[in-house]
């Protein structure tokens, strides 16, 4: 089974790529093939052109969105790696979940409205925040965010969502303990997809 890491935060050391490489490791582990998508340093382009709107009367899908999309076209499980600032995921990944997955290849248009492209297929998401739980929960942020960038994103695709795991209250000098702990987590998940 292929997974797809795509992971949004531009830190070399940061918690966020910790929790990635912990994924991949055990999909590794347990044979799966993985390919990582690092949006930082791939250099993304995160903006959509008026050209890659669906309704565009000269829409076409550029070089850069094509060979991203296919790099991802037989993967199982779509993983997404991000931290919450201003409780929402970094612009990078919203631009990437617009320009690759839009119409073409996570949905088409079909009587009555789009048609999902990737059905059967898995999404799963890993996010953190300095915040702690109980506030992203008070503030509505993690309703408002699951409702968003997990429910409507994969009904659109036909995505199935595995999981959403949070890890809340991550702040600079965060144990170490605490970090292993979550990288296990995440293992764990990983494991069970």
């Amino acid at each position: 089974m292929k997974h797809a890491v795509i992971l949004a935060h531009p830190g070399a050391n940061s918690f966020t790529r910790h929790m990635a490489h912990a994924y991949e490791g055990a999909i590794a582990a347990k044979g799966g093939s993985v390919v990582v998508r690092d949006l930082y340093r791939i250099a993304f382009n995160p903006c959509l052109g008026e050209n890659e709107i669906p309704w565009s009367p000269h829409f076409e899908v550029p070089a850069d969105v094509a060979d991203e999309r296919a790099l991802l076209k037989d993967v199982s499980v779509f993983a997404f790696f991000y931290p919450l600032w201003l409780n929402a995921p970094p612009a990078i990944l919203k631009g990437y979940m617009e320009r690759i997955f839009g119409m073409g290849f996570a949905y088409r248009r079909g009587r009555g409205g789009n048609e999902p492209l990737l059905l059967g297929r898995r999404l799963v998401s890993v996010s953190s925040s300095g915040a702690p739980m109980d506030w992203i929960n008070k503030t509505g942020a993690w309703q408002a965010m699951r409702t968003l960038f997990d429910s409507h994103f994969a009904a659109v695709c036909g995505l199935e969502v595995a999981d959403h795991v949070h890890f809340g209250g991550v702040t600079p000098g965060v144990r170490a303990d605490f970090v292993e702990r979550c990288a296990a987590a995440v293992q764990q998940k990983a494991l069970s997809l």
